[in-house]
């Protein structure tokens, strides 16, 4: 995981260089930036059109250029990025959606019980026309959608009774605007009554209900005590213009944060005395002014501040942010993050996406685990105080110069988003790039498997998991034995009782101590024999360390190869030991189950064997003792057997030891030989 984050966050500051390249090369070609002001004398009337428009403020009874760029300078400074998005959303012809209400339940559960919106709603009565034609409707949803305002149409065709509880008996328009300034509060509905069926009336009709619930000062000893006033909200957002009525975007944001921020108008359009105003430091008209506990911030003087609905929206989310913003940007987070498995995972394609969906699902449902116990923390009363400091932290760190690029970075990729999702795809094949040539040095087949090979290995895996439980919690490997021996799944389907046996995987055969059965005092025949089999040993024991994706019974051959060409253990050829045990001290058999018998045999090397092994002479299942030179296998008890006789026997699926059936693939306490006494000696 945190891989993945490291290649995320180098995602993200790859991002913030690409935003300041693109800045420098528009700087470069066309001379201004982004944060530039622009003087709107130089705008042609389109253009000022076209901001009036964008900010929401009518200019149907405005016929003169000079009348239009008045109205903009009145409203606000104008930016160069201002001026780009607009005209960048004039010439996208994208249609815009509008909803049709089945019924009653539909109407009520989008429009009525929706608090933080505003819904333009057209009502068609029964066996009637709209009362805004088609193209005329078209239009108005293009103009209030920019606005967040959403709209849709009722037939009463589809639920005549709820029509005619409602007195909709003919066709309507109906605006639902939130009734308090409360979060969550009333809704109301308000039907239009205008005679004039055109889009600037309806607007305006529709900004001045919007409007109203903006609070209004028309005097400075109005605004004296407001701003001295302190109430519930914490934040408050001023703005001190010569205009009849707020503009239509700062209307909508003042819905969208309904019990979050608290939008004020001062309209100083007949204000002799602004005395007060240069009190508090307002010395220019217009300004958008946040009043904070930490102080005031003039919103406009950073970079990406403009003066549109989208640019201040994003501003205030930063600022005052709702669990609900937290969760999304952590759940695009998380989800940007998963998907750098499709890159960083190495093979085949299929083995990609298969790992990428199990990281999503993964990583999606931890993510609304955790955030469960968050979610009931917050309704605690005694964390009150945690929440304000966390939005003073908020407050804070948003209003800086850093913030306000990554905000302005954050609106471009956004409009952007083909830019956004080819620099991801380009980084995570860098990511793939590097990673395959890291991993290529380690793992070659990993990297060079196929879909064909992957999806065998997963089915042989499931298959193994499906037909045995799982025995213990080590890995197992993917490497079955169905292809090998079909008969084996007809075995198992013939006996049922079968299928409850755990599948133990025999790889753990190759990692158990091995070592050969040396005695004392030999030096003739043994150990010329011994010489002339060390370069037949040494390369078993290359063959004994191969790489783990051998094949199952790849592995039992090689470990049956490294007995063949051994001498044969028997009584006959065994010169430090026979078959019978030495009866020693009932300490000492608690310790070995098998020891050298007479004084006048060779004593057996125990230095050779290993710490953890009980000393014994002869192998329990070919009851034949062991021959000087012949290899032996310890399991995890202590036990020692000929290496044929116990691979034989394990590779049989009797996976424990002969003599105390202690599990051959479960570590055990090792044992410690106790120092034998003088009185211990041989007799």
């Amino acid at each position: 995981m945190w891989v993945k984050l490291c290649c995320l966050l180098l995602y993200f500051l790859a991002l913030f260089v690409l935003a300041r390249v693109f800045e420098a090369v528009a700087w470069y070609e066309s001379g201004f930036l982004a944060t530039q002001l622009v003087d709107p004398v130089a705008l042609s009337f389109r253009k000022l059109r076209t901001i009036l428009e964008c900010r929401g403020l009518g200019h149907s009874g405005l016929p003169e250029k000079k009348d239009v760029r008045e109205l903009v300078e009145k409203s606000g400074d104008l930016m160069e990025g201002e001026l780009y998005s607009a005209l960048k959303e004039e010439e996208a012809s994208e249609s815009v959606s509008s909803t049709n209400f089945s019924g009653e339940m539909h109407f009520y559960e989008l429009v009525e019980d929706t608090k933080d919106g505003i819904w333009l709603v057209q009502v068609v009565a029964n066996d009637r026309s709209p009362l805004v034609g088609k193209v005329h409707w078209e239009k108005m949803v293009k103009k209030v959608s920019r606005f967040g305002i959403r709209t849709g149409t009722f037939n009463c065709s589809s639920d005549p009774r709820y029509c005619r509880r409602r007195g909709w008996l003919k066709s309507t328009l109906i605006m639902s605007v939130p009734q308090t300034s409360t979060s969550k509060g009333k809704v109301m509905l308000k039907e239009y009554s205008g005679r004039k069926i055109e889009v600037e009336h309806i607007f305006k009709w529709i900004t001045a209900h919007a409007a109203s619930r903006i609070k209004t000062i028309y005097n400075s000893e109005h605004l004296k005590e407001e701003w001295n006033k302190s109430d519930q909200y914490r934040v408050k957002i001023y703005l001190f213009a010569n205009l009849d009525q707020p503009p239509a975007f700062f209307s909508a944001l003042s819905v969208k944060f309904t019990g979050r921020v608290e939008f004020i108008f001062v309209n100083v359009e007949n204000w002799d005395n602004k005395s007060y105003m240069a009190e508090i430091g307002i010395y220019r008209t217009p300004s958008y002014i946040l009043r904070t506990p930490e102080g005031i911030y003039r919103y406009g003087n950073n970079t990406g501040e403009f003066i549109s609905l989208r640019a201040m929206d994003s501003f205030l989310r930063s600022l005052q942010p709702e669990v609900n913003d937290l969760f999304v940007l952590s759940l695009v987070l998380v989800n940007l993050m998963a998907w750098m498995d499709l890159f960083i995972t190495q093979g085949a394609t299929i083995k990609r996406f298969v790992v990428l969906i199990s990281t999503l699902g993964t990583y999606n449902s931890l993510l609304i685990i955790s955030w469960l116990p968050v979610l009931g923390f917050l309704q605690l009363p005694y964390l009150d105080s945690f929440y304000e400091y966390s939005l003073k932290l908020f407050r804070y760190s948003n209003t800086t110069t850093l913030a306000s690029w990554v905000r302005a970075d954050w609106m471009f990729y956004s409009s952007h988003p083909a830019l956004f999702l080819s620099t991801y795809l380009g980084h995570g094949l860098l990511i793939d790039y590097f990673e395959k040539k890291r991993r290529r040095n380690n793992n070659a087949d990993e990297v060079n498997a196929n879909n064909l090979e992957w999806l065998s290995s997963l089915w042989d895996w499931y298959t193994s998991y499906l037909f045995h439980p799982i025995a213990s919690f080590q890995h197992f490997p993917f490497d079955s034995d169905w292809d090998e021996e079909p008969d084996l799944f007809l075995e198992r389907l013939a006996f049922p009782d079968l299928w409850l046996h755990p599948l133990i995987p025999t790889d753990y055969i190759k990692n158990l101590p091995m070592w050969r059965f040396k005695c004392l005092g030999v030096h003739s025949d043994e150990e010329t024999f011994q010489d002339s089999e060390s370069d037949s040993d040494s390369e078993n024991k290359e063959v004994f360390s191969s790489e783990k994706d051998v094949s199952e019974d790849d592995e039992l051959n090689t470990f049956h190869r490294r007995g063949e060409g051994e001498p044969r253990c028997g009584a006959e050829t065994c010169s430090c030991a026979n078959k019978y045990c030495h009866h020693e001290p009932y300490e000492r058999k608690a310790r070995s189950y098998g020891s050298y018998s007479t004084a006048g045999d060779m004593e057996p090397d125990w230095s050779a064997w290993p710490s953890e092994m009980l000393h014994c002479t002869e192998c329990v299942v070919c009851l034949e003792n062991f021959a000087n030179g012949c290899l032996l296998v310890g399991l995890p008890c202590g036990h020692v057997f000929h290496q044929n006789c116990i691979v034989m026997w394990l590779a049989g699926g009797r996976h424990c030891c002969p003599v105390c059936r202690w599990a051959s693939y479960k570590k055990k306490q090792p044992y410690t030989h106790p120092q034998p006494l003088s009185s211990d000696t041989p007799s």
